[in-house]
């Protein structure tokens, strides 16, 4: 007998532009950007997809896809089994419904609904590829199923502070969606808990069904933004189908697991240091739950006292230190460095994430510091002391994180 997840077609958001993590996204996709030292943000979701089981997935890409598809093919399509039907395969935006790209996360599905219609699954799993958490998609398939819903939507508690840029819900005592409110001013809170709201991930579950007549519907509106969170959900609710609520609580303790959307290049900051945490809420290294990537061939770190001064002696602490890095008479501290990161002697950096091939020179200093791939940085230069000087030359955020951007010159 075959399983739920078996008759489920699994389709990904990969294609967004990412303007909010510009310069990260000059010349990648958002779901493409490196995180964690040495994974792409789309490794998240597509780890939670091949350890749940899932072996039939699309990625919907659209701007900047090659770093995307390359990166898909190398860390990916090997896992896949194509001789039983497995697959990871990229759908670039058909062109269908107008002469223009994806006009919003339904029409991205509309523009595909032939992949749909050959297929013929029974099940419809969307996701968002631009999200760091961890979750078994066989246990919410098992939960869509039970309270045979048209749409289930995977909910998760936040600071309502936070909810301001997400969908927020309502739902009743049986996890019946009553309510949604796209990015509300002022997100109504938790019943039982006033200092947190509900708000959704980006996953969906629709019946085949209910989504391929919502997708014709919707393309059909002439004031619609063909968006799931503006148009579908609302719709499908005001007409009283059945949607619910999954709510993404950790066992036993019924809390909030963890789960950051990759929106800002502030949250991407933060969510990158939260991997230093002495305890990780992000279970980046659970042997059971691998968050697979492709590395390439590179030699081990490496951590040294200076070659020109045996005084000055490399050191890293609380920080994530990639294959092929060097240390040599550096001080690293709360820091991601990705692979083939060189620091020399008398430099310093603290709060700071080096993208791949970065060469930060001697005496060099960073203080909350985004710097983009083969970026060098000369000798003696400051980043991150002088906001007013940085924001002359870089991107600097609302919290003060300097974006030194990829290739810059000095």
């Amino acid at each position: 007998m075959s399983s739920p997840l078996q008759n489920a077609l699994t389709m990904i958001m990969a294609g967004g532009r990412g303007e909010r993590l510009y310069p990260l996204t000059r010349s990648t996709a958002k779901p493409a950007v490196t995180f964690g030292g040495c994974f792409k943000i789309i490794d998240f979701t597509l780890s939670n997809c091949f350890n749940s089981g899932i072996r039939q997935v699309y990625l919907l890409t659209q701007y900047s896809n090659a770093t995307m598809n390359r990166h898909v093919q190398l860390a990916w399509e090997p896992l896949f089994r194509h001789e039983l039907g497995e697959f990871v395969e990229s759908l670039p935006p058909q062109h269908r419904s107008a002469e223009d790209w994806y006009h919003g996360t339904a029409d991205s599905l509309y523009q595909n609904i032939d992949v749909l219609q050959r297929h013929r699954p029974e099940q419809v799993i969307v996701l968002s590829g631009d999200h760091v958490y961890k979750m078994n998609y066989a246990d919410l398939l098992d939960y869509h199923l039970q309270v045979e819903a048209e749409l289930t939507v995977a909910g998760v508690e936040i600071e309502r502070s936070r909810a301001k840029d997400f969908g927020v819900m309502e739902v009743d005592s049986g996890n019946r969606l009553r309510r949604f409110v796209e990015k509300p001013k002022d997100p109504p809170a938790v019943p039982d808990n006033p200092g947190k709201a509900l708000v959704s991930m980006g996953v969906y579950i629709f019946a085949t069904a209910a989504l391929v007549r919502e997708l014709i519907r919707d393309a059909k509106g002439p004031r619609s933004g063909h968006d799931f969170g503006k148009d579908i959900i609302p719709s499908l609710m005001e007409r009283g189908r059945r949607v619910f609520v999954y709510p993404f609580r950790a066992e036993p303790a019924k809390t909030a697991r963890y789960w950051r959307d990759i929106g800002t290049l502030d949250s991407y900051f933060e969510c990158n240091l939260d991997l230093l945490a002495p305890r990780l809420e992000m279970p980046l290294y659970d042997r059971h739950w691998p968050i697979r990537t492709y590395v390439g061939s590179q030699p081990p770190a490496r951590i040294v006292d200076s070659t020109i001064d045996a005084s000055l002696r490399g050191r890293a602490v609380e920080s994530l230190i990639c294959p092929g890095c060097v240390i040599s008479g550096a001080q690293v501290e709360r820091s991601v460095l990705s692979p083939r990161v060189r620091v020399h002697s008398k430099a310093d950096v603290y709060e700071s994430i080096l993208m791949e091939g970065v060469d930060v020179g001697r005496g060099a200093a960073l203080r909350r510091a985004i710097v983009c791939p083969r970026v060098n940085v000369p000798e003696g230069v400051q980043v991150g002391f002088d906001p007013d000087k940085d924001r002359a030359r870089f991107v600097v955020t609302p919290q003060g994180v300097t974006v030194v951007p990829e290739e810059y010159v000095w």
